[in-house]
């Protein structure tokens, strides 16, 4: 039986994944095999020795201790796309209230209501130039990072009449096919600047997207710029972007990840990070986070993983072995001389790398004794051994 623990709460239709004849779900097991987790942060949380996977409904994983994961042999999964349409719904949403000031408006409308002795009919006809925006036809979309949200974001764009302009430096042969050949993908984010009406951020957050956009880069951007900001608050430098609203070369900055700071400024529109915040994406996400967890456990395969590359293969022996280890030389060697020397046959094997970690899964035709495993957790730089029965 494997133990999963809860750390906030998933979605049931998540939850209904788990194979109840193998697994035990709830918010207090201990010695968890694996943990399904939301926002919990987790970087003062201590490892149990059996704690073999995380899977984190959603995409982002600045809440994992990652580098303490990899050395612990702890594989990290997330959930890219699973949130793609509930977040490009709301970048529509966020360049419509940066344009058109509808929360303003709406907020007017109601002090206005709410004033004895105030016709509100005609004081909305005589007060309503007031929030005169402009329209999103015909604008300039720049669209940084075109993952699953991105591509998205890109071609719906398209569809309301924008000229879209995409940066991606490690733009992949999928995200590529996904894109509307109309968008104009350049390798250089400052020709993105420079045309853009509206600038929007989605890409992961980590030390060499931190400050994003900062004063340099908003110093290439077209005046009266609208910037949102629904990927992570760190993207953005805060002071520089204050900076930018105060003297106008911003029009507005909408962000979903306000802080004291930011949120009390003009011309900031600030949400509560609504972008993943629909029951059709929190459902998503659980249901892609289960999965990916159950097929770790029950048959090795890693799919959507942070922290080590992606490997699966179909069962074709009797024993499958999953070895979490350095990126060092003469490894896979090392393997397969000790199961040689136990006369152990290989049916299928795969070895990839990411970074610093490999895994490496083989199937043999025979059983694994005890003796053989503890011989393979002996090799220099193995960090976990596991070995699972067809």
């Amino acid at each position: 039986m494997y133990r999963i623990k809860t750390l906030n709460k998933i979605a049931q239709k998540g939850l209904s994944q788990l194979d109840q004849t193998r697994f035990q779900v709830a918010d207090d097991v201990c010695d968890e095999d694996g943990i399904l987790v939301r926002s919990a942060d987790m970087h003062d949380y201590e490892f149990p020795e059996a704690l073999r996977a995380i899977a984190r409904a959603g995409a982002g994983t600045n809440n994992i201790p990652i580098e303490r994961c990899s050395q612990a042999g702890i594989v990290v999964f997330n959930t890219p796309g699973a949130n793609a349409n509930a977040v490009k719904e709301l970048v529509i949403a966020a360049m419509l209230i940066a344009s058109r000031d509808i929360l303003g408006g709406a907020e007017w409308v109601q002090e206005q209501a709410h004033t004895p002795n105030v016709d509100l009919v005609t004081a909305v006809e005589k007060g309503k130039s007031q929030f005169v925006g402009p329209e999103l036809y015909r604008k300039t979309l720049g669209v940084i990072g075109l993952g699953a949200i991105g591509a998205l974001v890109c071609n719906i764009a398209l569809d309301l009449g924008m000229d879209v302009y995409g940066y991606d430096p490690f733009l992949s042969v999928d995200a590529a096919l996904r894109l509307d050949r109309h968008v104009h993908v350049v390798k250089d984010v400052n020709e993105l600047y420079k045309v853009s009406d509206y600038v929007t951020l989605h890409i992961p957050y980590n030390k060499s997207t931190r400050n994003f956009i900062d004063a340099h880069a908003i110093s290439k951007m077209k005046g009266r710029v609208r910037v949102l900001n629904l990927a992570r608050g760190p993207l953005v430098n805060d002071d520089d972007m204050i900076e930018a609203l105060q003297t106008g070369r911003v029009a507005k900055y909408v962000t979903d990840f306000p802080d004291e700071k930011i949120a009390v400024e003009h011309n900031v529109v600030a949400l509560p990070h609504l972008g993943a915040s629909t029951p059709e994406s929190e459902e998503n996400c659980a249901v892609m986070a289960a999965r990916q967890l159950q097929d770790y456990l029950m048959n090795g395969n890693i799919v959507n993983s942070v922290n080590l590359p992606n490997v699966s293969q179909d069962w074709s022996g009797i024993s499958r072995l999953c070895m979490i280890h350095r990126n060092s030389p003469a490894m896979l060697s090392s393997i397969m001389s000790i199961l040689s020397e136990d006369g152990i046959n290989v049916e299928n094997a795969t070895n990839r790398s990411k970074g610093d970690f490999a895994y490496t899964m083989i199937d043999v035709n025979a059983r694994v004794h005890d003796e053989v495993k503890a011989q393979l957790r002996a090799i220099p730089n193995m960090i976990r051994v596991r070995v699972l029965k067809h």
